[in-house]
């Protein structure tokens, strides 16, 4: 490292696309300068309207960004103003970078496109404010890859990153080889109305433990993990064909992961419930299952709301005929796929099919209508939860109101949204964030159940 990039103070810039990601990113830079270009402004404008659900996020920065430098002089935005945290507390600066007219001799790209536009503008504030170090972070690749030819580092937005590599992601289950109890050396079993409890030493397994995690082998033990500290844990007994023989509105597991599966969704004291895995692992229709059991049957719920991240180009519903159902079933149609699926083998498949769609009261809600909305009572499905930001996923289970429950279905190896990979992932930074909450469980399937052509596909195209 060179003598001027350890005594230079750091200037962050930060493009477009991580204000949507997350709105309050300006504030998670510390003690360091935020640069915001004028052409960020300027497309935060062009898409705060509409009923786009990154109009919201685009609204949200944009009146931070007021917050944060409304009472400051104008002539002392481009120089940048102390940012106000709360408590009273002062870190860090907030700075407007101005564009500058006419094409300078220094420009590294051509001015034709706004990423040219601001990557230019670093170029020149780094030989007009050499005692910064300029950093642009984009969550766009191809940016970042352009920055680092005209020599300006860039790197992408990685605050709510909180892993490194998706295979760090819990799989919600321990899988060991042969038995079990062989490297067990001392255990304390306890009988309470609710099961075999086993008392286990902590030492006994390498790798992290959380609540509603399973431990399964080779010769049929199933046990689910209940508490944990430093020196013990406690796991319950699970019986392996009970778990094979349970049953969700007439649909049974076919592989000891969905089983597991199926065990947390009908679980009352699990209110978070995560399901990850390729494409036929069978996810959404366990799920869909589960969700009109504990509604219809059990009652545990007033109704079903069933959601999803929506492709780009259709997020504005209002160009699509008919009611919010109608304009979100193109969206929507692996549910309803599953519903018909369940009752296919139906003397009046598509009698029972508006029966349980009235009884269970299933409801389709646009992701831009759910903001500022609390569902009681409800089981609140989301569906493609992959292509969320954390900022989304956020904004959609704090809706969950009392005597709620929230399933989130995922396949982290399609994610079609633009600037999204694994690890930044709505779903990957709930999944983590949630790991130490009594209520909740992850659950990565495995195996494809839904055909052998399916399972072939998955593994060989």
């Amino acid at each position: 490292m060179s003598i001027r990039a350890e005594t230079c103070q750091k200037a962050y810039v930060i493009d477009t696309n991580v204000l949507i990601h997350d709105p309050n990113s300006i504030l998670n830079f510390d003690e360091h300068l935020v640069v915001i270009p004028i052409t960020v402004l300027e497309e935060l404008d062009k898409l705060k309207n509409g009923h786009k659900s990154i109009a919201a996020d685009c609204r949200s920065a944009i009146r931070l960004i007021d917050s944060l430098i409304a009472d400051n002089p104008t002539d002392r935005l481009q120089q940048g103003v102390p940012i106000q945290r709360g408590g009273g507390q002062t870190l860090g600066k907030l700075a407007i970078m101005m564009n500058k007219t006419g094409e300078p001799p220094e420009a590294c790209l051509p001015n034709d496109n706004n990423d040219n536009l601001i990557i230019n503008r670093v170029v020149q504030m780094q030989r007009e404010q050499p005692e910064y170090n300029f950093v642009l972070v984009t969550k766009d690749i191809n940016m970042r890859l352009k920055a680092r030819g005209c020599r300006i580092p860039a790197e992408d937005y990685h605050n709510d990153q909180l892993i490194s590599d998706v295979k760090q992601l819990t799989t919600g289950y321990h899988q060991f080889e042969g038995c079990f109890w062989d490297r067990v050396s001392h255990v304390d079993t306890i009988q309470r109305d609710n099961g075999t409890f086993h008392s286990l030493s902590r030492e006994v397994f390498d790798d992290p433990l959380y609540l509603n995690q399973y431990i399964l082998d080779e010769q049929e033990f199933v046990a689910r993990i209940e508490e944990v500290n430093d020196e013990h844990i406690l796991v319950r007994h699970l019986k392996r064909d009970s778990l094979m023989n349970q049953s969700a509105w007439g649909l049974q597991p076919r592989n000891i992961y969905q089983a597991l599966a199926l065990d947390a969704l009908l679980d009352e004291d699990i209110h978070l419930v995560n399901l990850t895995g390729p494409a036929g692992s069978g996810k959404t229709i366990l799920a869909l299952a589960a969700a009109i059991e504990m509604t219809v049957a059990h009652k545990l719920y007033n109704k079903i709301i069933v959601t999803r991240s929506t492709p780009p180009l259709a997020e504005d519903h209002g160009f699509l005929p008919g009611t919010e159902e109608e304009k979100m079933d193109p969206w929507l149609g692996a549910i309803t796929d599953n519903i018909e699926a369940l009752h296919m083998q139906d003397e009046c498949p598509q009698g029972s099919i508006e029966y349980v769609k009235s009884k269970a009261n299933i409801q389709f809600k646009a992701l831009n209508y759910i903001r500022g909305r609390s569902f009681q009572r409800s089981l609140i499905l989301i569906d493609e939860s992959q292509n969320l930001t954390p900022h989304q996923m956020k904004a959609i289970i704090t809706r969950a109101g009392e005597g709620s429950k929230v399933i989130c279905l995922g396949n982290l190896a399609q994610i079609d949204t633009p600037y999204l990979s694994p690890i930044s992932s709505g779903l990957t930074y709930m999944t983590e964030r949630f790991k130490g909450f009594r209520h909740s469980a992850s659950l990565r399937l495995n195996g494809i159940p839904r055909s052998l052509l399916a399972e072939y596909a998955e593994a060989n195209l």
